[in-house]
């Protein structure tokens, strides 16, 4: 069976071997996510129903697509689960950015009829290919909106609710939404053309970039040498940077340097799960992603200082 991988599990790895021990192998479960993932996470469910209540053919208010953000945040919010990392922000700051991105995102794009609705938090997913011989690699992963223009372009769209803007260049390279792509060409069979393209909510700016069948080719490569040298790892190394103050896990890792000494490592307390099956300790590298968790840095754009 394809072990399967995604954007954020790769980027877990990438930002920190340990945190992809925790998360993937060890399978801790989180206590907490940061509230700059929550404040995302709001945001996308909101904007999911209004392209939905655009398809049953109306348009929303603004006005109450700001009243339903507000309901589902404050239904939703745990202050004990809920940290804030930057305590010179109040709550009050996170409501009202979630407000200010979907204003944005509303005048730059009412009446939400340029482009057409193919699919809204659409689920993808295909074999990538064998990085070694313990067998193949499957991508998989959610696009939040893929949209048709009059032209015929397919877009895969994200959307981003953090400060930073990347340059051109470093969309250009960007891997999950061309995964995505990948996933999505034989979909389409007339071949129509793609488009990658990110709303940066926050700025009110929205980016594009294109690939080739040869990027696409080189991206296929370099992600299954990264999963090769996953699937290679014997140790787990911590990596500690600025992200420790938003991981999950930070509070009980022994690279963090402000963790918690009152509270035993992970290592400490953890016990191997139990196949569901035999009752054996499960030790594989996790067949099935656990896109549920909470958004890294580089999947959604919230939970790291921008």
């Amino acid at each position: 069976m394809a072990e399967t991988y995604s954007h954020s599990r790769l980027s877990s790895f990438e930002d920190c071997p340990r945190k992809y021990q925790y998360r993937y192998l060890m399978k801790i479960p989180s206590e907490s996510e940061g509230v700059e993932g929550f404040v995302g996470k709001v945001v996308h469910d909101v904007l999911e129903r209004l392209y939905t209540k655009v398809g049953e053919g109306g348009v929303p208010s603004l006005q109450r697509v700001i009243a339903r953000y507000r309901q589902i945040f404050d239904d939703r919010y745990d202050e004990k689960r809920i940290r804030i990392v930057r305590r010179e922000n109040p709550l009050s700051f996170y409501r009202e950015l979630g407000d200010h991105c979907l204003a944005n995102y509303y005048h730059d794009h009412y009446p939400f009829d340029s482009t057409e609705t193919l699919g809204l938090e659409e689920h993808v997913g295909f074999e990538l290919g064998e990085p070694d011989a313990s067998g193949p690699a499957h991508i998989q992963g959610y696009v939040d909106r893929i949209a048709r223009t009059s032209e015929g372009v397919i877009e895969i769209q994200d959307y981003k609710t953090g400060a930073r803007v990347p340059s051109q260049a470093k969309l250009d390279k960007d891997r999950q939404l061309a995964l995505y792509q990948i996933a999505l060409t034989d979909h389409y069979p007339e071949r129509q053309p793609f488009r990658l393209v990110w709303h940066f909510l926050q700025r009110g700016r929205t980016l594009t970039s294109t690939r080739s069948a040869d990027q696409l080719l080189a991206l296929r490569e370099r992600t299954l040498a990264l999963i090769a040298k996953i699937r290679g790892t014997e140790r787990f190394e911590t990596r500690p940077s600025p992200l420790c103050r938003w991981c999950e896990f930070g509070s009980r890792c022994p690279g963090n340097r402000e963790r918690d000494p009152d509270l035993p490592s992970w290592e400490e307390t953890w016990e191997p799960p139990e196949s569901p099956r035999s009752g054996a300790v499960d030790t594989a590298a996790g067949s099935v992603d656990q896109l549920a968790l909470p958004l890294t840095p580089a999947a959604k754009g919230m939970n790291a200082p921008n």
